[in-house]
């Protein structure tokens, strides 16, 4: 890593485009502190001092929601719109045949999702005007208010998008990774004031805050390694003739990644989980009432259905996008074969039955990395500071993917160099 920033310094294009990135992500976080009219700030802090239900999207938003600036809704509903257009692709056979076309296909996919952004967007900021009203938050409790409030909060996601955009093509890396990467560091140095709050006052001791420290490293050291963590199932390409030449004859690998659905399954359960505490929040009844409480963020109950749920959400996502029949299809057109198996549908069960048990562990990790901080506060008594898995799992992903195209840009510069 400290080589290719030192390749960031040196090399002009790249100093550039790190340049260029950073002034955007000044962009937005000018924006997070802009505020949406016509909202009564000190009832949006008692909402979010009563619970940490809106904690995770907090973070993801840089604390954009916390302030409910224009920014407030983030680059959520983008994400939203593109995990359904994924998961649509699988079923839908029109959108499949789009997915296996070359640029084309891919422009038209991105146009629905920027779309489907757009209407995804306003259905949520909608949601949030209309709870604002119910709360008693709004300057003018009328219906015109939480329209205009609608309209400002998807115009603010449409902004990210299009900012997202600008970091991909004239930046490094992948925008909309990047503003969720930057939102979540921008919380870090508000963590650690508060840590060092809770010292001068006397709620916690200096090994409290150590061992908070210890925990924190080593969470970063099991997320890099899962998230690199591989399973390399060797591949024997046959020799094959092609009119004089002769191709073929190598052997490869399929790297099948331990996580290989990422941050996803925990989005999914938890947005399963945030619905009925959504719910018990705006309807007053007695039964309601008693689910979200059963449900509620850090209950014995909350957390078992959480990881459970994060298990059967990995399960289905890496069945949903890991296309294990069309692997072993375009291996064997190839000439390919995997040693001392028949390919066709032999290749095809002991390619999923490998997938099945490294599935198993990576859902366990991700489980495990998103409950870990509820402990986190039990046994450092620091509360208050959100460390999640889920923050991580984003950091340390975009974080080695955006070196990598870094030095996929310095290899690129070092070859056009040789051919001049």
């Amino acid at each position: 890593m400290l080589e290719g920033l030192s390749n960031i310094i040196h090399v002009a294009e790249l100093r550039k485009r790190a340049v260029f990135t950073l002034i955007m992500f000044v962009i937005f976080r000018l924006g997070v502190h802009i505020p949406v009219p016509g909202v009564d700030a000190s009832v949006i802090e008692n909402l979010f001092s009563s619970g940490n239900l809106f904690g995770l999207l907090d973070l993801f938003s840089g604390g954009a929601l916390s302030k409910f600036s224009v920014l407030a809704m983030s680059i959520t509903p983008y994400i939203n719109a593109s995990i359904i257009m994924q998961l649509l692709t699988s079923v839908v056979p029109t959108f499949e045949q789009w997915a296996k076309d070359n640029q084309d296909g891919r422009e038209k996919i991105q146009k629905v999702t920027r779309y489907g952004t757009v209407f995804l967007g306003f259905i949520q900021a909608f949601a949030m005007s209309y709870a604002l009203k119910v709360n008693n938050a709004l300057v003018d409790n009328s219906w015109a208010m939480v329209l205009m409030i609608s309209i400002i909060l998807t115009a603010g996601t449409c902004f990210l998008m299009w900012l997202g955009d600008q970091i991909t093509a004239g930046g490094i890396g992948n925008g909309i990774s990047l503003i969720i990467f930057a939102g979540i560091v921008a919380r870090f140095p508000d963590g650690a004031v508060t840590v060092y709050k809770y010292i001068q006052a006397g709620t916690i001791n200096i090994f409290q805050a150590l061992l908070f420290a210890v925990i924190a490293i080593l969470m970063i050291v099991v997320v890099v390694e899962v998230t690199q963590g591989t399973r390399r199932v060797s591949v024997q390409y046959a020799k094959r003739i092609v009119g004089r030449k002769m191709y073929g004859g190598h052997t490869t690998h399929i790297p099948l990644k331990v996580n290989q659905a990422g941050v996803i399954p925990i989005i999914f359960a938890s947005s399963v989980l945030m619905f009925p505490i959504t719910i018990g929040q705006f309807v007053q009844i007695g039964w309601v009432q008693t689910l979200a409480s059963f449900f509620a963020w850090g209950t014995i109950s909350n957390t078992i259905i959480y990881a459970f749920l994060i298990i059967f959400f990995t399960y289905f996502y890496t069945a949903i996008t890991l296309n294990i029949p069309q692997m072993t299809e375009n291996m064997q057109k190839y000439g390919g074969f995997i040693p001392g198996i028949r390919p066709g549908k032999p290749t095809a069960t002991y390619i999923d039955r490998i997938m099945t048990r490294i599935t198993l562990a990576g859902a366990f990790f991700l489980a495990f990395i998103a409950i870990l901080p509820n402990f986190i506060g039990w046994l450092t008594g620091i509360q208050g500071v959100y460390f999640g898995g889920t923050a991580l799992l984003i950091v340390v992903g975009v974080a080695i993917d955006t070196m990598k195209q870094a030095e996929s840009l310095v290899l690129t510069k070092q070859y056009q160099g040789f051919m001049k």
